[in-house]
């Protein structure tokens, strides 16, 4: 596609990092890492700072939005649980969720700031995934009103290892992948399904490629069957709802998403690619 305009956010001295971004009709929304952590929004042609957290420990990973009004963010833990924000008008104004309402978090458990797809979203529910020490599912039903968390059989045990990925095709079915990014060539215990909400999860694909996943997506209008992974070892492509893999490219990307059936974006190193599928 083609660019129409750019625009550069500076705040002050500060040069944001951004690895959150999502948007509504009327706005598109950045949320970048590290302290502080600053979530702006652009609108109407105007950008500004609509929520800011200082912290020595805050780092957001993810965002996205149910609908047109109601928002989610979720970074890694300060005292005993997630940091979760939440916004119920369009993005304009953000909250956080308070520990007392979210499930405690373990020590050496966090978020992963891969590809802005920690958090899955069908309807009302949502899926956020962590990694580190655990490797767990925390699930919402009522778009961040109460909560559960799930374990899950991914790898864990290590500050860099766990979920990175997660995605839903509906209400039941989901897939789970992560491993160790510093161990890209490892493949054990890194991809999951699940076909009851993420209560249950499966070990799929054990000791065989993809190894280290950084996004994992489902093809639009393929009941589930059809899912691409991505990381900097190539893009890979499951025509079984991810119970087995073929290595299609072996170009590196990121993080993937599809505007349709037949289309999709992917990002990388300083590079922006469109994927066709016919």
């Amino acid at each position: 596609g083609k660019i129409n305009t750019i625009k550069k956010i500076v705040t002050d001295t500060i040069i944001p990092n951004f690895r959150s971004l999502a948007y509504t009709k009327k706005g598109i929304y950045a949320l970048s890492i590290g302290n502080p952590a600053l979530l702006y929004q652009y609108k109407n042609n105007i950008v500004k700072i609509v929520y800011k957290e200082e912290n020595k420990n805050v780092f957001y990973d993810a965002m996205r939005f149910f609908d047109e009004l109601n928002g989610i963010a979720v970074g890694d833990p300060i005292n005993d649980c997630l940091s979760i924000l939440i916004t119920r008008d369009g993005g304009n104004s953000w909250r956080k969720i308070t520990c007392k309402f979210l499930p405690k978090i373990f020590d050496g458990e966090a978020a992963f700031a891969a590809s802005n797809t920690n958090i899955a979203i069908v309807g009302e529910k949502a899926w956020i995934v962590t990694g580190g020490l655990k490797s767990r599912v925390f699930h919402t039903p009522d778009m961040g009103l109460t909560w559960k968390v799930y374990n899950t059989p991914i790898i864990q045990g290590k500050n860099s290892t766990g979920i990175y990925t997660v995605d839903f095709y509906n209400e039941k079915q989901g897939i789970i992948c992560g491993g160790d990014y510093t161990d890209k060539f490892g493949n054990y215990a890194n991809k999951a399904l699940t076909f009851d909400g993420g209560k249950t999860w499966e070990l799929v694909s054990e000791n065989k490629a993809p190894k280290y996943i950084s996004c994992v997506q489902y093809i639009p209008n393929t009941q589930g069957k059809e899912v691409v992974a991505v990381s900097t070892n190539g893009i890979f492509y499951s025509k079984n709802s991810g119970r087995s893999w073929k290595k299609i490219s072996d170009e590196g990307f990121y993080s993937i998403r599809f505007a349709s059936k037949n289309t999709a974006w992917l990002s990388g190193n300083e590079k922006i690619a469109k994927m066709n599928i016919y």
